[in-house]
């Protein structure tokens, strides 16, 4: 899959997701929180097949079900204490926060809040299970697992409150 993000001056941003078979999903994320979800079967295609919009919630639980979130080969009881206790979420890393300029692993990240960064969106880059040597830079968005006390106390250290 090729992944490619670029900014939309005064709208927010593009996420574009193309397949091995050519076809094309399109994600555009307002800054005012808006999100429309784009389908190309051809990825050359000028108009859309298929386009619909997203609340941040529906888009959040889009993702999670897109990374196995909820679905897991186990019984229907496991199952739904799974899809009760695990929160997926995305922060932004602030100036003011104390881990800014540290490594993952510099960072504690998991011993500290408990909580696992899944993935990190720094400027046009988009990083997928990053290694633990990845440095954190303020304005990075983190894309972080965990039950939502965790996801909570990470989120206060992200905004330099923790």
């Amino acid at each position: 899959m090729n992944i490619s993000i670029s900014q939309l001056p005064g709208i927010g941003q593009k996420i574009s997701l193309r397949t091995a078979e050519d076809s094309m999903l399109v994600l555009i994320v307002h800054h005012t929180g808006k999100r429309e979800l784009y389908f190309f079967e051809h990825h050359d295609s000028e108009e859309a097949d298929f386009a619909m919009d997203l609340t941040s919630d529906e888009t959040r639980e889009l993702g999670a079900q897109l990374l196995g979130a909820t679905y897991q080969p186990v019984d229907a009881d496991k199952l739904k204490v799974f899809k009760n206790q695990i929160v997926i979420d995305w922060v932004e890393l602030k100036a003011q926060s104390p881990l800014v300029n540290l490594t993952i692993e510099e960072s504690e990240i998991r011993n500290r809040t408990g909580a696992t960064v899944i993935g990190i969106i720094q400027g046009d880059e988009t990083i997928a299970i990053p290694e633990a040597d990845t440095k954190l830079k303020s304005g990075n968005v983190l894309m972080i697992i965990g039950k939502q006390d965790q996801l909570d106390t990470l989120t206060d250290l992200c905004k330099g409150e923790g």
